[in-house]
């Protein structure tokens, strides 16, 4: 496997970040991962309170750290919004930290936006996704500043794809 530490360094032109979490971070970097244009996806932890977090104390509930993929992605090929476009349908963001059977602040729904212009757009997509009346209840999905991103241990990058899954088979 690449060390995916040296490809989240986007100093490529047209490569940007983006930063998710909604739910257990298998599925979703699986889902991120496959699309046209990502360059690359890392699963890790972000928004907690611990530097260098394990999994085992962000699943403790201490940590307050969110189960997050990042990705790298060429702006040319695919949009921050085709992934906010992807980020809303691929989770349940009208459940307060919850997806499934999965429970915990971990597993709360949040944008964790890169730029200003994230920002806006993030806050955008959320209130047309809210108008729309696609989920009939409340989006509970909370738009914040990035803050450190810490990968997760090796055995969680390309979680499903190393074993041959294609999802966590909650949805």
């Amino acid at each position: 496997m690449k060390d995916l530490k040296s490809e989240f360094d986007p100093s490529g032109e047209n490569l940007e970040r983006a930063t998710f979490g909604a739910g257990c971070f298998w599925g979703v970097e699986e889902t991120f991962r496959k699309l046209n244009g990502v360059k690359s996806t890392a699963v890790g932890y972000m928004g907690g309170i611990t530097e260098n977090p394990t999994y085992e104390e962000v699943c403790q509930k201490n940590t307050h750290h969110v189960e997050v993929v990042e990705i790298l992605y060429n702006t040319q090929e695919i949009s921050y919004q085709d992934l906010l476009d992807i980020f809303w349908v691929s989770h349940d963001p009208t459940t307060l930290n919850r997806q499934g059977p999965d429970i915990g602040d971990q597993y709360r729904s949040v944008i964790f936006y890169q730029n200003s212009k994230q920002k806006i757009e993030a806050e955008e997509s959320k209130e047309k996704m809210q108008s729309s009346g696609q989920f009939g209840k409340k989006i509970v999905t909370i738009i914040e500043p990035a803050k450190t991103f810490y990968m997760a241990e090796d055995y969680h990058q390309q979680y499903l794809k190393k074993r041959g899954l294609k999802s966590c088979g909650f949805f």
